[in-house]
């Protein structure tokens, strides 16, 4: 039996979100709220692709489409918004043996190509998976050019103490030796929010760095989440604001989202390492399992992060288009 592609229909839609939620794949970004407000912020078009065996879904593919004068271009997830992952989000193969499970992989994104072409044929492309997402080779067999990212994961199924034990040495003398009284870390909301996305766009301009995410893009984020949470944490020092991270949380994970970044505040202390570790304290006290660091291909970062004793993990960046549309791309602002 073949498999159909189409755009959701109102009845798929309506279970969107419980397809997600049983997906390897399934972030919070991939939820039908979620990907609604990148299409808002990112001025694109959303088609949420989706497939079925018989009645049986295989899989899903949000994909976003921008035009930018003559040129039309494919996202997943949209550019400029910082969305950490998106892509495909599999279904119902976790039982399948190998050949079956690559034959039904391999047509269900034969036909979102299909449709993408048929209906859309963009110049350029341009997807990022999630970390669950282990097989480049449909896009490189689709003339996409695939390559490895990667980010830390911290394991938090571990208890709190042996979790402390496989840190360096610096950041476990930074959690135990600071006195608890001499700051607070709370999750906070709205203000919260708006706290640490202006702290991350000054230290990012301060290094003319651009950051174009709207503040209003990520309020609207933690507003209309269904089954997902943004999370922003905060540290202050004698009530004022020092630092924080804004977390995004689904199903068995919370991901080091945006924050983090160096204070410009004079106080002695460890603004970061007491933030993440009040992060992953509070994931081991809810059950949840990972903290994904959100990044580790940035070599001065990474030292930091590595800290934590973190396993490597890697996603995909996937490329569509011949060089000199990718130039184009770049210049009308479509690339990530």
């Amino acid at each position: 039996m073949s498999i159909e592609v189409h755009i959701a229909t109102d009845d798929d839609l309506e279970k969107w979100n419980s397809y997600v939620s049983q997906s390897p794949q399934g972030t919070l970004c991939h939820e039908l709220e979620a990907l609604e407000v990148q299409a808002d912020y990112s001025n694109a078009t959303l088609h949420p692709l989706i497939g079925f065996k018989g009645q049986e879904p295989v899989g899903l593919f949000p994909v976003f489409e921008i035009k930018k004068q003559f040129v039309t271009t494919a996202f997943s997830p949209p550019p400029h918004l910082r969305v950490p992952y998106l892509g495909p989000a599999f279904l119902n193969m976790g039982k399948l043996k190998q050949r079956k499970r690559e034959r039904r992989r391999q047509r269900f994104m034969d036909g979102c190509f299909e449709w993408i072409q048929d209906e859309l044929s963009p110049k350029y492309g341009h997807v990022r998976t999630s970390t669950a997402f282990e097989d480049s080779r449909p896009f490189k067999w689709n003339e996409y050019d695939a390559t490895p990212e990667y980010t830390y994961a911290v394991d938090l199924t571990l208890e709190e103490s042996d979790l402390l034990m496989t840190f360096s040495s610096d950041a476990r003398s930074n959690i135990r030796n600071t006195d608890d009284e001499a700051y607070e870390v709370d999750v906070g909301g709205p203000e919260e929010i708006r706290l640490i996305h202006e702290q991350v766009k000054n230290r990012y301009e301060s290094q003319d760095i651009g950051f174009g995410v709207p503040d209003e893009f990520v309020l609207d984020l933690a507003e209309r989440s269904q089954n997902g949470h943004v999370r922003p944490y905060t540290l202050r020092v004698d009530g004022e604001f020092v630092g924080g991270i804004l977390a995004l949380e689904y199903g068995d994970t919370t991901g080091r989202w945006m924050g983090g970044v160096r204070t410009d505040a004079d106080v002695d202390v460890p603004t970061n390492d007491l933030l993440d570790w009040a992060i992953m304290k509070d994931g081991l006290e809810r059950g949840l399992e990972t903290y994904d660091l959100v990044g580790a291909d940035t070599r001065r970062i990474n030292r930091y992060k590595a800290k934590f004793n973190p396993e490597l993990q890697t996603y995909y960046s996937l490329e569509y288009g011949k060089w000199g549309m990718r130039q184009l791309a770049s210049l009308y602002d479509s690339v990530k």
